[in-house]
């Protein structure tokens, strides 16, 4: 593909720039070929127009792809130009604050200027056995391959450290030495790399100083070798220095300082040491006031010194020397202030008693007169005479800096020889690292003699650099077998042949040197005559005569021609160096008399020991000391310079190229014109070029195939890759020369990769387009869908809205017309009522009308027929008055006449009642009338009346009574008047009673309203009052809320500072364990050293070979237990020791012992602070179990009681069986055995004596179990009285009525709980007495049952009877036992226990007693057999053949031959040695320890141990121990690197040590024991000490264990956890560099997360198999998941290429994988999962979206495992894998840091992978029998016999 077809639309260039140098664009039109311009887009969116360039027509660079920015290697890069190598180092420096950047074999080194945490002890861990392609850049990487390369090739290297002034090259060598000084360590005690380092303030302090460019620049050159022995640990040091700056110790430019210890020593005057130098203030010397800097920011020159005189310490110089080199420090101060005053024109003079000039000579030990008189006057020789001729003014000041500069010079010499002394080993150098810190390329405004020598040095090393760079490349095609062409590289050999050829510079300058009237015009006239015309790269400058230009490689130099001369004689008055020679001084003698020896111009002496020195003197020896005089700066510099490249091309170099970002010393401030200036200066795009004119691009097949599988189809893909390739790449790379195929890479030139890739993404984005196509049809189809299902449902919602509506309508219209038809019918009704009632009313009125007329016409009808009535009535009764006046008449006359005879009778009486007729005549009339009108009223009453009937009935009979009274006075007027009168009287009394009656309801009104007010007055003040009560009840429910909830705090404060204080506690003793067993592990490496050191000096003096026992008696374990034997057994080998330890170094034997003492005392009051801790800790433990122990006091007491009587009760058997041999021995007949003999009555005597003795245990299970009532009762009561001491503790608390009252009825309740619990004791006291009495009840009956059982036993053989009652025993407790479960089982459980143990006794007393018997009978056995054979004459021929037959069943002969042993082994003293070596030393648990029970070894062991123990032979016991310890620690020592032999060795060690506690007799550990092995108890020795010893063994084999582990995982983790992809296709591989191919270590296979899970369940099947406790698996587990999670996060911070999305997924998976491995194995509980916790959330973040505020509080929040430093670290390396993501902005990144600013964490960056958790070892007793263990013959323990 041609090289134009790249400028497409879209594709983007770089252009120059005069600010930036270069600035990206974006082309908007695609080129074609001819076009004489481009149509471009800056980033900031103006569009330029950017013209070819007629004559080349060159395109402007292409700009790599965004996935390749920002990569560890630049040579990974696609386009290989300076634009894409300074976009590349800018966005590390400053997006990434990445400083460091791999140029193939160079290192770029940015400087900060700040301080970065990555230089730690964790770093220098982290990247120590690493490839150095496999991590991140960094100076640690570069030190690791060169000595890695050191110890492979075995071949020499170099670092070469170059830059300009302010670069960090100073720094950058430092910390090489320091990885080196770390990760090799010293091979003696000498700290030889401690003083490696110190060297450094040493040579900063008097080499650096402070430029306009750097605080700390050095101002000289140096070399140092540091030197290694055969195992690659440093043995020393030796230093060269190249060029010492020396004008500036008599002049300083602005800004600028002199050297720093001119400054400190200034700084320190105030010192009582220092008062005899009469220093002060710096700005009171010339040589150091100059500048107008006297103070660096951030530096103490107080506190620099100090550090100074502390590293000369270090190195040996002692402080009288160190005093006398601040005396020539301080005199050269006062020399530089000596002022010289014009005599004449041709003279000068120094005033008399000028002080500086005084002090300067006392400091110096010289004379006043001589210095004064030769600081003013030279002496000139000639070939007659001698004589002395003054000097100028000028000239005497110029005499005076030369001198302050020759003393210098010598003295920093001096400094540097006797560093090297200090430095020097008598051990044989095997081979070096150098490490060349040396100036790089330097131009300013005005450069002379010191510029030139620094550029020169610059263009030897360029020169090594280019041909270093051209030879790799070479080696790398040949390797790979493919053809290459002659690369075209700058070679400046024309440069160097210009400077130091014949005739050239140099030379020039020294045959000038050589003329008596020499000037710098006339060499610059020769150098104008000899090289202007001849040589392209000299040019003379237009406007001076007295300068020339130099073209370097780097750039154009211009040389200022003045002082040229003068620098390069650096010629000394020799009457003032004869002055100071003449000096009393001792310290300056010595520096002016080192003269006569053969001394560099740097003043080194060549050293011994092995080591490779290279001297600059020429190969021809000098003939005088006046021709080393004579020898130039510019011959020695190249001289030195010359054997500088000669050792450099002896090694293999190594290099860095430090870079100075600005000139304003801004942290992470990054001027493109600087970095491109020095980038041109160092080389860097020198290599960069070389590699673009070849094949820059190179990947391996696997590599390629496997990121370029995207554009493979499925039948290009065959079985072998390489084939694969090859067919894939001719198809998409048409042009061959393009590419080539190695036998393991594919090469390809400049551009093809970001072609490829260009391929690649447009696959990726075809494919993105394809699958982006199908998701959005399908999300398209799937919204179209979802759309048409939402329209149904709307169109369905919709229509039966409207169907709702309309029959909403439609039940409206028929509601509407139902009520519309309801309202007419109720309007036509509402009027038709009206009308009828209009009608009705009319009608009425009408009606009534009518009536009324009706009534009136009736009513006159009435009255007139009542009229004509009464017309009628009285003309009838006129009528009949006439008729009756005429009959009366008629009758009057005929009655008269009778009447008249009457009358006279009835005259009086007939005169009264006429008269009142008379009276009264016409009140009949009046009379009918009132009755009328009482009528009518009493009709008006009468509807009054019932208006009123309510109120009126009281008045009713009273209307009565006056309708009687009007009544019967109708016919009287009077009565019809007061009637009348009464009428008016009620009408008024009605109308009374009516406004009474209104008056009643309005009182009944009021009456009413004010008891409705009431009743709501009243409801409102029930309410209120409820209210109250609410609020009251509120109020109180709250109360007791607070008062809970306050109580509940206090509680939970209680148990939260109880817990605190545990964890406290806890975390204390960790630390404590830590540090114990940190100095442990210092202790058993110190042991290690002593004896490598031991054996050594063995092996080199002792002539004989053989083996020679070691003297042990420094182990920890031996120094209070070492037994007298062992001085005996290692007489010799002391003897031995001694005579070596004479030609040892003293003072290191007494500093080893020293340290040893410290160590132990150290050791010592840990132990006794772990003790305390652990005390404490148990105390805290011992509270709880201190009422169960005094409830076990009487049961304590009660066995030691029984156990004397047990002692009495042997005694006794004892007794018996001596009174039983007595018997046997007086009665020796035949007959001894009858039942009448007295061997049978002893025997029924004792036989009686057990029946007693079972009578005896039956009374005391009865004490037993009163004492178990008693003791429970005790407890209980105990129990109950606690809690009202606990109120009465809490009522002086109390401080308000509702606390008291709570209070008193907690005490109420505490009362009548005491009084429950008095009559639940009374009743159980009854309960007791009553089953006492059926006891005593049983115990009668058993008697009985007891006295029938010993008749029928007496009847039975002694064993069958013995037999019997033992069984009898046992059926009689059961029952008991049943019997008591069965009445209370809840009151019966803990005395059955009890019951049951002494049951278990009394069957182990009953079988002690078997035994005995049995013993017994064996002897009476003998005894008889013995009886036999005295007889046997006597009875011989009596005996018959039935006697004979009966005699084996003679009851004194036992058939059945048991033995019964006590868990004890015993062996002979002699056999110790042979059981060590035999169960310790040739065990092998491959072999023969798979079969055998875990933790055998430590029970036989223990076994031997207790039979020690029960012999009472403390030599033996201490002995077996140290033996074993001692054996212990050698196989370890032997096989330690061997994990099951480590396991192995620890389970057992932890089995003994257990066996140690569970036997020991202490009341702790024989909880869980049986009563058997509460009898194996150790009764002589307390082994308490030695349980600690042991425990500290264990301790030290547990992290040999760990050791192990870790040694096997290492290897695996990073490559199974991080490079292996667990999910195929997820992660792709990037373009890797040339640092990825040249790794110092051949790959050996790959690791898989499935090689770690395999590691992993073989690491637990093999202790799970040794029998290791779980808890300790626990902890081993743990520790092993904190190695993996810690090895693989460390490696993600410093690996920039596996900080993607991609791997965070498979990081996700790994560790799934890993918990599910802990789920099989039932191990999720032991807090390994927690230790990956910091990964898991690392691996999170690298998925998590990284843009938005949101987002970062969401990984603050999540990320709280990690520290601010690792998560910032993490962002800065994420690296997108394809062009689709995206990388992390810097604003995101500083939002991040904000939010954690107020973290209060470690800045440390990496975790500490050697770190490990402190062990302990819980107490796990063993169930095992020890008197069941078999020896298997396997072990060769022939001699071990049972016991």
């Amino acid at each position: 593909m041609a090289a134009s077809e790249l400028y497409t639309k879209c594709a983007r260039v770089w252009i120059p720039d005069a600010e930036e140098v270069w600035k990206s664009a974006e082309l908007t039109k695609d080129y074609k070929n001819g076009d004489a311009s481009l149509q471009l887009m800056l980033e900031d969116g103006t569009s330029i127009e950017h013209t070819l360039d007629p004559k080349t027509k060159n395109l402007p660079y292409l700009r790599n792809p965004d996935i390749l920015v920002g990569e560890n290697d630049l040579t990974a890069l696609s386009y290989l130009h300076e634009p894409a190598v300074l976009h590349n180092l800018k966005v590390r420096f400053v997006d990434s604050k990445l400083i460091y950047t791999y140029c193939g074999i160079v290192l770029v080194a940015i400087n900060p200027y700040e301080t970065l945490p990555i230089y730690g002890t964790d770093i220098i861990n982290a990247y120590s056995g690493q490839n150095m392609g496999d991590m991140d850049p960094h100076i640690f990487a570069v030190a690791e391959e060169a000595y890695k390369q050191m110890a492979r090739d075995e071949r020499n290297q170099s670092i070469i450290v170059s830059g300009e002034s302010g670069a960090g090259k100073t720094v950058s060598a430092k910390y090489a030495m320091r990885y080196f000084a770390t990760v090799s360590g010293s091979a003696s005690e000498a700290n030889v790399e401690e003083k490696v380092l110190a060297s450094n303030p040493i040579m900063e302090a008097i080499g650096n100083a402070k430029t306009t460019r750097n605080d700390n620049s050095s101002r000289f050159g140096k070399y140092i070798e540091i030197g290694f022995d055969t195992r690659f640990r440093i043995i020393g040091a030796n230093m060269r220095t190249y060029l010492l700056e020396k004008s500036r110790v008599v002049f300083q430019a602005d800004e600028e300082r002199n050297y720093h210890i001119f400054y400190q020593l200034c700084a320190s005057s105030h010192l009582p040491e220092f008062k005899n130098l009469k220093l002060s203030s710096a700005n009171d010397f010339l040589y150091t006031r100059q500048g107008r800097s006297p103070v660096i920011g951030g530096v103490d020159d107080t506190k620099e010194l100090s550090t100074t005189r502390n590293a000369f310490t270090l190195l040996g110089i002692n402080e009288s020397y160190q005093m006398g080199l601040f005396q020539v420090l301080a005199a050269i101060l006062h020399l530089g202030n000596v002022e010289i005053k014009d005599r004449d024109s041709d003279s000068s003079v120094i005033p008399p008693n000028n002080r500086h000039l005084t002090a300067f000579c006392e400091l110096v030990g010289v004379t006043y007169q001589d210095m004064s008189q030769w600081l003013c006057h030279r002496k000139l020789k000639t070939a007659t005479e001698t004589y002395v001729k003054p000097l100028p003014r000028l000239q005497a000041t110029n005499a005076r800096d030369a001198l302050s500069k020759h003393i210098y010079a010598k003295l920093f010499n001096w400094i540097v020889e006797h560093v090297n002394k200090a430095l020097i080993t008598n051990v044989k150098q095997h081979s070096f690292i150098g490490v060349l810190d040396i100036y790089g390329f330097e131009t300013f405004e005005i450069n002379s003699f010191e510029q030139f020598c620094i550029n020169y040095a610059n263009e030897k090393l360029q020169q090594q650099f280019n041909m270093h760079v051209f030879k790799l490349e070479q080696e790398e095609y040949m390797k790979e077998q493919i053809p290459w062409t002659l690369i075209d590289f700058y070679d400046n050999q024309p440069c160097i042949n210009l400077i130091e050829a014949k005739m050239g510079i140099l030379d020039l300058l020294d045959e000038e040197c050589k003329m008596p009237k020499g000037s710098d015009d006339s060499w610059a006239q020769k150098l104008y005559n000899t090289h202007l015309k001849t040589s392209s790269l000299f040019e003379k400058p237009r406007m001076s005569n007295r300068a020339f230009i130099i073209k370097h490689f780097a750039d154009k130099v211009e040389y200022q021609c003045d002082g040229f001369l003068e620098k390069n004689k650096d010629t000394v008055n020799e009457e003032q160096i004869n002055v100071l020679k003449a000096s009393k001084f001792e310290l300056l003698m010595e520096l002016f008399h080192d003269g006569e020896k053969a001394i560099s111009p740097t003043g080194q002496v060549q050293g011994t020991g092995g080591r490779t020195r290279l001297s600059i003197k020429p190969d021809k020896s000098r003939d005088s000391k006046s021709k080393e005089h004579k020898k130039t700066v510019g011959c020695q510099f190249r001289n030195s310079l010359q054997m500088l490249m000669e050792t450099l091309n002896a090694t293999t170099p190594h290099y860095v190229r430090c870079i100075k970002p600005n000139d304003f010393k801004m942290a992470f401030t990054f001027d493109p014109k600087r970095a491109v200036q020095q980038l041109r200066a160092c080389g860097v795009l020198e290599t960069i070029r070389i590699s673009a004119a070849g094949f820059p691009s190179r990947w391996t097949y696997q590599e390629f195939f496997s990121r370029y599988r995207v554009l493979m189809k499925q039948k290009d893909v065959l079985p072998d890759k390489k084939l694969t390739c090859k067919n894939v790449l001719e198809k998409l790379v048409q042009d061959q020369d393009k590419y080539q195929f190695g036998k393991t890479k594919i090469f390809f030139r400049a551009g093809q990769v970001a072609y490829l890739e260009k391929l690649r993404a447009d696959k990726l984005r075809a494919a993105c387009i394809r699958i982006q196509k199908t998701i959005r049809c399908w999300l398209a189809r799937k919204k179209y869908l979802r759309k048409r299902s939402a329209a149904i449902t709307i169109q369905r919602f919709t229509r039966g809205y409207q169907a709702r509506c309309l029959a909403k309508f439609m039940r409206r219209t028929q509601a509407a017309t139902v009520i519309q038809k309801y309202r007419r019918m109720y309007v036509e009704k509402k009027r038709y009522r009206q009308k009828q009632a209009a009608a009705l009313a009319m009608q009425t009125i009408l009606r009534a009308y009518m009536a009324r007329q009706k009534y009136q016409a009736l009513l006159r009808e009435h009255k007139a027929v009542i009229i004509q009535r009464h017309v009628r009535g009285w003309l009838a009764r006129c009528w009949y008055k006439r008729c009756l006046v005429s009959i009366v008449v008629l009758q009057c006359c005929i009655r008269r006449m009778r009447a008249r005879r009457e009358l006279k009778k009835l005259k009086i009486e007939a005169r009264s009642v006429e008269h009142f007729k008379k009276l009264n005549k016409g009140m009949e009339n009046k009379i009918m009338q009132l009755q009328r009108r009482i009528d009518e009223q009493s009709k008006e009453n009468r509807s009054v009346n019932e208006k009123l009937v309510g109120l009126e009935n009281s008045y009713t009979a009273e209307s009565e009574r006056m309708r009687g009274e009007l009544n019967r006075l109708r016919g009287v007027e009077e009565e019809a008047k007061k009637k009348t009168n009464q009428v008016t009287s009620l009408l008024e009394e009605l109308e009374k009673l009516r406004k009474e009656l209104s008056a009643t309801q309005q009182e009944k009104k009021t009456i009413e309203d004010w008891a409705q007010t009431y009743r709501n007055e009243m409801e409102k003040m029930v309410s209120e009052l409820k209210e109250q009560n609410g609020s009251l009840k509120k109020d109180k429910d709250d109360l007791n809320r607070m008062i809970q909830e306050q109580s509940q705090q206090m509680t939970e404060k209680m148990v939260r500072s109880i817990a605190q204080e545990t964890q406290q506690l806890e975390t204390d003793l960790n630390e404590e364990r830590s540090r114990y067993q940190n100095l442990l592990t210092e202790h058993l490496r110190l042991e290690e050293k002593y004896d490598d050191l031991k054996e050594a000096m063995v092996s080199s003096n002792v002539s004989k070979p053989g083996h020679r026992r070691t003297d042990s008696t420094h182990s920890s374990n031996e120094s209070e237990y070492t037994y007298n034997s062992e001085y005996a057994e290692l007489e010799e080998g002391s003897r031995a020791a001694e005579d070596v330890t004479r030609g040892m170094d003293t003072s290191l034997t007494l500093k080893l012992q020293k340290r040893l003492t410290e160590l132990e005392q150290e050791k010592q009051s840990l132990r006794n602070e772990l003790e305390n801790k652990e005390d404490q800790f148990q105390r805290a433990r011992a509270r709880d179990d201190a009422e169960f122990k005094k409830a076990r006091g009487a049961e304590l007491e009660y066995e030691s009681l029984k156990r004397q009587e047990l002692e009495s009760e042997n005694k006794k058997l004892k007794h018996n069986l001596a009174e039983m041999r007595q018997s046997l021995l007086g009665d020796a007949a035949a007959g001894a055995g009858a039942p009448g003999s007295p061997a049978y009555k002893v025997l029924l005597e004792q036989l009686n004596a057990s029946c007693e003795e079972l009578d005896v245990r039956k009374e005391e299970v009865l004490i037993l179990r009163s004492q178990l009532v008693s003791q429970k009762e005790a407890m209980h009561h105990k129990e109950t009285m606690t809690e009202p001491s606990v109120y009465a503790e809490d009522v002086s608390k109390l401080k308000d009525a509702d606390e008291l009252k709570q209070a008193c009825i907690g005490l109420k309740d505490t009362n009548r709980l005491l009084e429950h619990q008095l009559q639940t004791q009374r009743r159980t006291y009854d309960n007791e007495v009553e089953s006492l009495r059926s006891e005593l009840q049983n115990v009668k009956e058993e008697n009985n049952r007891q006295q029938q059982l010993l008749a029928q036993n007496l009847q039975l053989p002694p064993e069958a009877r013995i037999e019997a009652s033992l069984q009898h025993e046992i059926t009689r407790l059961t029952n008991e036992n049943l019997e008591l479960l069965a009445e209370d089982p809840t009151a019966s459980r803990e005395a059955r226990v009890i019951i049951l143990r002494r049951m278990v006794d009394l069957m182990e007393q009953l079988e002690k007693q078997d035994r005995t018997i049995r013993k017994l009978k064996k002897q009476l056995k003998v005894y008889s057999k013995r009886i036999g054979e005295m007889g046997a004459g006597q009875t011989e021929g009596q005996t018959s053949p039935g006697q004979m037959v009966d005699e084996p069943i003679h009851p004194v002969n036992i058939p059945r031959r048991e033995k019964d042993f006590q868990g004890m082994l015993e062996y002979k003293k002699e056999d110790e040695l042979k059981l060590v070596k035999n169960l310790i030393l040739e065990l092998k648990p491959r072999g023969v320890a798979v079969n055998l029970i875990p933790g055998l070894p430590a029970y036989i062991l223990f076994m031997c141990l207790r039979h020690a123990d029960y012999v009472n032979d403390d030599q033996k016991v201490r002995t077996l121990l140290t033996s074993t310890i001692n054996s212990i620690k050698k196989i370890l020592k032997k096989r330690g690197d061997d994990f099951e032999t480590v396991s192995f060795w620890l389970a057992n060690t932890c089995r003994f040590l257990h066996c140690l506690k569970q036997y020991s007799g202490d009341e702790a550990f024989m909880k869980h024991n049986t009563q058997r092995q509460n009898e194996h108890c150790l009764s002589n020795f307390d082994l308490a000490e030695y349980r600690q010893v042991i425990s500290d063994l264990a301790i030290q084999i547990y992290q040999q264990l760990i050791k192990c582990m870790e040694n096997i995982l290492q290897p695996m983790i990073v490559s199974g956890m991080l490079e292996h992809e667990t999910i195929q296709g997820v992660s792709g591989v990037k373009p890797t560099g040339l640092r990825k191919r040249t790794s110092s270590i051949a790959d050996e296979g790959t690791y898989t997360l499935d090689s770690i899970l395999r590691q992993l369940s073989a690491f637990h099947s093999t202790m799970c198999q040794h029998g290791t406790d779980p808890e300790l698996i626990k902890q081993v587990v743990k520790q092993q998941f904190y190695i993996i999670g810690a090895v693989t996060l460390n490696n993600l911070l410093l690996r920039k290429d596996m900080c993607s999305w991609s791997k965070g997924m498979q990081i996700r998976y790994n560790v799934s994988q890993l918990e599910e491995w802990l789920r099989d194995k039932g191990l999720m509980t032991c807090g390994a999962k927690e230790t990956l916790e910091p990964l898991i959330q690392a691996a999170q973040l690298l998925q998590v979206k990284k843009k938005t505020d949101e987002d970062a509080e969401a990984i603050c929040s999540m990320c709280l495992a990690l520290t601010t430093a690792q998560i910032v670290k993490v962002l800065n390396l994420y690296t997108p894998v394809n062009e689709f993501e995206e990388r992390v902005s810097v604003a995101f990144i500083r939002t991040i840091q904000t939010r954690l600013r107020d973290r209060c964490e470690s800045p440390q960056l990496l975790m500490d992978t050697k770190m490990i958790y402190p062990v302990t070892f819980p107490f796990s007793p063993s169930s095992l029998a020890l008197e069941t263990i078999q020896i298997p013959g396997s072990l060769n323990l022939a001699f071990l016999t049972r016991v």
